[in-house]
């Protein structure tokens, strides 16, 4: 290594694995890059042999005491939002997963401080999942008539972690809450929460065995998903598609958001709430709108939204007023170029050709993009799945009462402007909806006792039966 060359490599920030054992620096490491290309970290990558093992090794450990482990998380989302972990305070930490990522610093600071209050609540959230008729411990004292008692399905559980936003690491500590030794891949598109969040976790009263982190390739990922027990996956349709049949995996893929406004609503009255359904959090979250669908002639509603989103400024990650979010330059204008192939049969109102905002040093910002359909099976409604994308990116439609639900189906979240009750029985009916919002409610909308895709606690938990002297 030349002398320039180590000087780089001695200004990265080093992100170490984490297993039992301890920080582990491979001799395999991977440099991360901001989105306007300027190394920033290097990463340890692990091969699949290391996961197996530290794998194997939390599952010889007993969990801690509920109290003890109750106790931990709340001192850990202490330390997550204000010590100084891998040589970043808290600020440091957010400026970087902002350059990393691409999302806008105060969209990223925001998530950051929502995964510190996430893992506080642990307990409280996993608490709405848990039926009324199950105790949590076998030693409660109406066992002694018999009752269900609440067990783990396992040991271990693996997750597989999104890069979109610091937000998805909010959920997995319900698993440690539940008393699961859990394993952390992360996604080099943003790997400094997880490693922040499990030095916390370790600093906070939890053991090595009980929360590792371990960078890897796609074998080690692989690796992963078997030795662990269950596991939660992030990902593309492709994902989605790989792990269809594994009842063992938990598939976070495409949200497909939408909004829907009958004929009984003034759709001027929740222009606010659609734009922010589809711009908020970058527009590259799996709740943010990817289709607003309206009784009636949609143009007049298009252009608004259009008119609406086209004045967002392009900015730099950096800049506190920032909401849109960046890529290197080649990446932005390959997004753009899907998305005029994917829109070639929709009318553009703020089309492909305007999302690339170069703001130089090779990166732009991704402007809003909004397309009118003729109908919902006449364009990107029609594609299964839906296409989304990592801006803020809509599709308008009319909709009628002849289409139904089936536009709306596959979808994270429906947000229903509607004074129709039997249209909201439809939409809970509806197997592929999984959560169904009414009135004026964001997609993005988010509260502890308000599964995401279900309570993650329901894939963790069953219900034994049990009784005793």
């Amino acid at each position: 290594m030349g002398v320039e060359q180590a000087s780089v490599a001695a200004d990265l920030v080093c992100i170490d694995a984490l297993g039992p054992g301890g920080e582990y620096r491979t001799r395999n490491r991977e440099v991360i890059m901001s989105t306007a290309g300027v190394a920033v970290a290097e990463l340890s990558i692990v091969p699949p042999l290391y996961v197996s093992r530290t794998i194997g090794a939390q599952r010889k450990v007993r969990p801690l005491p509920a109290a003890q482990r109750e106790a931990a998380l709340a001192d850990a989302a202490n330390v997550f939002a204000t010590a100084v972990i891998g040589g970043l305070d808290f600020e440091n930490y957010v400026r970087m997963a902002s350059r990393i990522s691409g999302l806008p610093i105060a969209v990223t600071r925001a998530g950051a401080r929502s995964v510190a209050e996430s893992v506080a609540t642990a307990f409280d959230a996993v608490r709405p999942a848990r039926p009324t008729g199950a105790a949590l411990d076998w030693r409660e004292e109406r066992t002694r008539n018999g009752s269900a008692v609440w067990a783990r399905r396992g040991e271990v559980f693996a997750v597989h972690a999104a890069g979109n936003g610091p937000g998805v690491h909010g959920l997995w500590p319900q698993a440690l809450a539940l008393g699961y030794r859990v394993a952390v891949r992360p996604s080099r598109r943003e790997p400094l929460t997880a490693h922040r969040l499990v030095n916390a976790l370790r600093q906070s009263g939890f053991r090595p065995d009980d929360a590792v982190y371990l960078p890897t390739d796609h074998g080690g990922a692989d690796e992963i998903i078997r030795s662990a027990d269950l596991a939660m996956v992030y990902g593309s349709q492709d994902v989605v598609d790989k792990y269809a049949n594994d009842p063992t995996v938990v598939v976070n893929g495409p949200g497909r958001a939408k909004i829907l406004i009958t004929a009984d609503r003034d759709w001027r009255d929740y222009v606010d709430l659609i734009v922010g359904s589809i711009a908020n959090l970058g527009g590259m979250a799996c709740v943010n709108t990817t289709a607003v669908l309206y009784e009636g002639d949609p143009a007049p509603l298009a252009r608004a939204i259009a008119e609406r989103l086209a004045t967002i400024q392009p900015l730099p990650t950096e800049d506190e007023r920032a909401i849109l979010p960046t890529q290197p330059l080649e990446k932005a204008q390959a997004l753009a170029n899907y998305l005029a192939q994917k829109a070639a049969r929709t009318t553009p109102l703020l089309g492909a050709d305007q999302v690339v905002a170069p703001l130089g040093d090779g990166y732009a910002a991704l402007r809003p993009a909004v397309h009118v359909m003729v109908e919902p099976g006449s364009g990107e409604l029609s594609d299964e799945p839906n296409i989304e994308l990592p801006f803020p990116c809509a599709w308008v439609s009319p909709w009628s009462r002849d289409a139904g639900v089936k536009p709306l189906r596959h979808s994270l979240v429906v947000t229903a402007v509607t004074g129709d009750e039997e249209l909201i029985d439809d939409l809970i009916a509806e197997p592929t909806v999984t959560n169904v919002y009414c009135g004026h409610h964001p997609t993005f909308f988010t509260a502890p006792e308000i599964p995401h895709d279900g309570f993650l606690a329901d894939v963790l938990m069953r219900n034994k039966g049990f009784v005793r002297d």
